[in-house]
Parts: structure tokens; C-alpha cells; sequence
């Protein structure tokens, strides 16, 4: 079926405009420091893209091009260009949102809480036709939703940056009983999602109180953990150390008399690979977390 676009072109006053009521996101209020060249295009060539509104009662609403409409308000233009369509709030709603999605402009909490609202503040649709509509999956959506049961202290560090969402979304499975403690363990000690699964796992297959099992087991295992990866790690610099000596001895040494040192570099070297396969042996055999 062939698709009419119904809407028109205009240059609209932009003290007739307003932010949509269903703004995606709260950052659109001021302009940041990267979207310093949008503002500067704008000055040198115009708005090149009309933004996208739609009719009210009194005057129009933002759909799609907030940043634009914002850059064109910072250099106190009276008019904008603008594509004027007729559409529901659920139209305008996910248009906005498969924009900001396309665009990669929220972070995982913003995602999170927009999705929330389509599905249980306004009752738009569930799970399925929200994926549909922003071309991801279900367990995407319903997994980015479950991130709004973690405590507002770690929702910070996923806008930060400071803790994977990967591992975030197991974090929001574990009993609430037991959450606070393990997510400081976990969050102090980068572990994997692997690593939080096998804990997550562990307290399920144990009869002793939660409490106990954190701070004896679980502690038990991250220091394991731990002093694995240094031994590791002390092992591996020494690795880099020896191949140093061997190449500085294949440049300064005479070949006739460097035999024996290389041979006696060479049996260090698989010695302490030796020692590096030792070293995780021991984390697997008495370790619970499993990189």
C-alpha cells in the first residue's frame, strides 16, 4: 500500500511552539557543550531539516527535533521550518522514542523509564508491540525495564558509566534481602555477569541464612579471586621481563655465548607459565566465582 504523507511545510513562529508534554528525555531544556556545532551550522546555513510538530488547542507541540528547535531558540530566530502532522499522543510518543533510539541519544535509565511509561503509565501496549515498534527485541525492552527495581544509588553509576548494564540487569534479580550487600561486593570488585550468576546460583542451591552465605562463602571467593588475579597478573609482567632479556641478549651477546643464558631464560619462562596454570587451577578448585 502505497503511504501519503499528509503533513505540510511551514515556517511557524516560535513562540507558538512548545516542548512535547511527552519529552523522552530531561536534557532537552538547555543546550549542552556538543551541541555547539549544531548551532553554528544553523548560524552559517539555516535549518537545513524542519523539526517535526503537530497541532494543539493553542498553537503546536515538539515531536521529533528538540535539539534543533533548541539551537534555533538559543539564536532568538522568530521563525523555524517546520513538517505540521496530524497525530495521536501514542503516535507522537513513539516517534519521539524510535528518534532518540535511532539516534542512541538516552542512556540505559532513560531507555528504561521511557519504556516503562508506554507500557505502564499510559497502557500504550505491552512489551511486544513496544519492541516492534523500535525495531528491538522483547527481552531488550522488558530487560531494561527490570533495571528500574535497582536502588537510585546504582541507576546513577549505569548513567555514569560506571557499571555495565549487563551486570546491572542480574544485580536487579537477587532478593531484596540479600541485594545491598552483594552489589557492594560486586560493584567494589568489578565481577562478571558470569561471576554474579554463579553467586545468584550458589544461594539458590544453599540452606543457610543469606547473611551468612555473603559474608563467609561470598567473601571467601572474591578474595580468592583476587589474590588469583595478581598472582597472575606478577607472573605475566614477569613473562614481559624475560622476553626483554632474551631479545637485549640476541643483540649484545655473541652467539657462540649466549646458548646457555637462553636456554636457562627459556626453562624460567616455561616455569613461570607453569606457575600461571598452577594459579588457576587453584582459583577454579576453591573458588565459587569462575571467570
Amino acid at each position: 500500500m502505497e503511504f501519503f504523507d499528509m503533513s505540510i511545510v511551514e515556517h511557524i513562529e516560535m513562540k507558538m511552539i512548545k516542548p512535547s508534554q511527552f519529552a523522552i528525555r530531561n536534557k532537552f531544556q538547555k543546550i549542552s557543550p556538543e551541541d555547539d556545532s549544531l548551532v553554528a551550522s544553523i548560524r552559517e546555513h539555516g535549518l537545513l531539516q524542519p523539526i517535526l510538530i503537530r497541532p494543539l488547542a493553542q498553537g503546536f507541540e515538539i515531536v521529533a527535533g528538540h535539539r534543533r528547535y533548541q539551537a534555533c531558540r538559543s539564536l532568538r530566530c522568530r521563525l523555524i521550518p517546520c513538517k505540521i502532522r496530524e497525530m495521536s499522543d501514542k503516535d507522537a510518543y513513539e516517534i519521539q522514542l524510535t528518534e532518540n533510539m535511532q539516534r542512541k541519544a538516552m542512556d540505559a535509565i532513560e531507555e528504561a523509564e521511557a519504556f516503562r511509561r508506554y507500557v505502564i503509565d499510559f497502557g500504550w501496549g505491552g512489551v511486544s508491540e513496544l519492541a516492534k515498534k523500535i525495531g528491538m527485541s522483547e527481552e531488550y525492552v522488558s530487560h531494561r525495564i527490570q533495571l528500574l527495581k535497582l536502588p537510585d544509588n546504582l541507576k546513577e553509576r549505569i548513567v555514569e558509566n560506571r557499571l555495565n548494564v549487563s551486570c546491572a540487569i542480574e544485580l536487579a534479580n537477587i532478593p531484596f534481602e540479600t541485594q545491598s550487600e552483594i552489589i557492594e561486593q560486586v560493584t567494589n570488585n568489578n565481577l562478571t555477569v558470569r561471576q554474579i550468576r554463579e553467586i545468584k546460583s550458589h544461594l539458590r542451591n544453599v540452606d543457610e541464612s543469606p547473611s551468612l552465605i555473603v559474608s563467609n562463602e561470598f567473601k571467601k571467593s572474591i578474595h580468592i579471586l583476587k589474590i588469583t588475579k595478581k598472582t597472575t597478573l606478577a607472573l605475566k609482567v614477569l613473562l614481559a621481563r624475560l622476553d626483554c632479556l632474551i631479545d637485549e641478549i640476541h643483540e649484545t651477546v655473541e652467539p657462540a655465548q649466549r646458548a646457555e643464558i637462553i636456554n636457562f631464560l627459556m626453562e624460567t619462562r616455561l616455569r613461570a607459565h607453569g606457575m600461571i596454570d598452577d594459579a588457576i587451577r587453584f582459583r577454579n578448585t576453591n573458588s565459587k566465582l569462575n571467570e
